[in-house]
């Protein structure tokens, strides 16, 4: 299975909402700022997101984006279906048509694999993965070289 740039660029903008849950609404300028992923892109990202009711957005001034539920009952399954990512590891995206219409020799083998990282992504939770020790320590780095950048930009 190959998860793509808009599945990876999702959970990880997800995960940023998430570690920064309880500041406020978060601008996708400030997302993009710390995961460097383009603005345009994520805009894109959370239309997606938004229509699957996993962010809210709040407008006006001090506006952005919010998680929908608390991170501890958002999935990391949820996040890469909302983009419309197939979690799949067969050739023909579980369709069963991988061989000229037909099912091929392997399908089965690769359609449980897909069942089983699923479930994997499905019993993950967002706050499962911004709990870890790791993340915790990346997501200080992020934040000071965020706030260096600002200090730089704005003077």
């Amino acid at each position: 299975m190959k998860l793509s740039t808009k599945g990876r660029y999702a959970v990880t903008a997800m995960l940023d909402l998430a570690l920064h849950t309880g500041k406020g609404p978060i601008t996708l300028a400030e997302v993009s700022g710390r995961q460097h992923i383009s603005l345009s892109y994520l805009e894109q990202l959370f239309a997606r997101l938004r229509k699957a009711n996993l962010v809210e957005s709040v407008r006006g001034p001090g506006g952005g984006y919010e998680l929908k539920r608390p991170a501890t009952q958002i999935s990391i399954a949820e996040v890469v279906l909302a983009v419309n990512e197939p979690i799949t590891a067969t050739r023909c995206n579980g369709k069963g048509d991988c061989q000229g219409g037909d099912v091929c020799l392997s399908h089965q083998l690769w359609s449980e694999l897909s069942d089983q990282i699923y479930q994997f992504l499905s019993g993950i939770t967002l706050d499962h993965v911004i709990q870890r020790d790791f993340v915790q320590q990346v997501a200080e780095r992020q934040n000071v070289r965020f706030r260096e950048e600002d200090v730089i930009a704005f003077g």
